[in-house]
């Protein structure tokens, strides 16, 4: 079932000023839009499902991006859903990197005690991209930056899924596939400096740093090309991040779904509307969050960026 985001009356009112001219652009820019698929099922079998739907162009040495947690992070994605999808994906490797704030995961030793603690060890690799140092990849059209420095062994990838649990976030509001693969992919000691500074002070927030995240998203998604790709899981959505190394509740905002799409925009437009279609003393909390840190500027700066389009179709799997 495809549902649109235009409501008939607008897209009636398009379609007949568009006759002035031709409907056959119309018709095209309707055809282009990005598609974006959602399942209410929580399970391994449904986000293997949503995959097929969007790695039309996922082949080679697949970079898996996804946030493997704090010491006991309890809102990580449940790790027996992981194995099974890397169990169909040939030649696939979970990647992270280092971090910048104070965690036993400043450090490649610590953080591979935490992959142990954390049971990821028991079943798959992970690759720490930054271990052996970083490497530049440019920004094009970036206002704030110019290249950004990731992690070295991100050129080993032939292309990258990108599989994100979305939640609120204490910096970004929110976290969507665009927070995985910017801070996601940024090495430790150089690259998450660069995206949390203004040049003036560290852990500047604000639309400055919304800005910057998605410039060093645009370096990521500019290296893959079409060979990148973006699942979002919206489960035990808490209001603040696992990686703030605090073992925070999820908010009272339901389960909602898996999505999944091409358009790293549009993945993770469709995952903001989900949370404020929702009844407003339920999203209220979530909501907070991501107006106060102005998170929706994520989104904005994104489109301006060229980055994929927040004109959607939303197609239930």
């Amino acid at each position: 079932m495809t549902v649109s985001r235009r409501d008939f009356v607008k897209s009636s009112v398009l379609a007949v000023g568009a006759l002035a001219t031709s409907s056959l652009p119309t018709l095209a820019r309707a055809a282009e839009r990005p598609k974006v698929y959602f399942s209410r099922e929580l399970s391994a079998e449904s986000l293997i499902r949503l995959y097929g739907k969007v790695n039309k162009d996922i082949g080679g040495k697949i970079a898996v991006k996804l946030h493997t947690g704090e010491p006991g992070g309890p809102n990580i994605l449940p790790r027996e859903w992981v194995r099974a999808f890397l169990a169909q994906l040939p030649n696939a490797t979970v990647v992270e990197c280092n971090v910048l704030y104070d965690s036993p995961r400043q450090t490649t030793a610590g953080h591979r005690r935490t992959l142990e603690q954390n049971g990821w060890t028991a079943f798959t690799t992970v690759d720490i991209m930054d271990e052996d140092g970083d490497v530049m990849l440019p920004v094009p059209g970036g206002k704030w930056l110019k290249e950004v420095a990731v992690g070295k062994h991100l050129l080993n990838y032939d292309s990258m899924v990108v599989l994100t649990h979305f939640k609120g976030h204490v910096m970004g509001g929110f976290g969507g596939s665009l927070k995985n693969i910017s801070i996601g992919c940024a090495s430790g000691k150089v690259g998450k400096r660069q995206l949390h500074s203004d040049g003036k002070q560290l852990w500047a927030g604000g639309p400055l740093f919304m800005e910057r995240m998605v410039e060093g998203g645009k370096a990521v998604t500019q290296h893959f090309g079409r060979r990148i790709t973006y699942i979002n899981v919206l489960r035990n959505m808490s209001v603040s991040c696992d990686c703030e190394g605090v073992n925070a509740e999820p908010v009272r905002v339901p389960d909602l779904g898996i999505l999944a799409s091409t358009d790293i925009l549009a993945v993770d437009k469709a995952s903001v509307d989900m949370v404020y279609a929702l009844p407003e003393k339920v999203r209220a909390p979530l909501v907070e969050r991501i107006e106060s840190r102005s998170g929706l500027r994520q989104l904005s700066y994104m489109k301006e960026m060229g980055m994929g389009s927040d004109d959607y179709e939303l197609i239930t799997v």
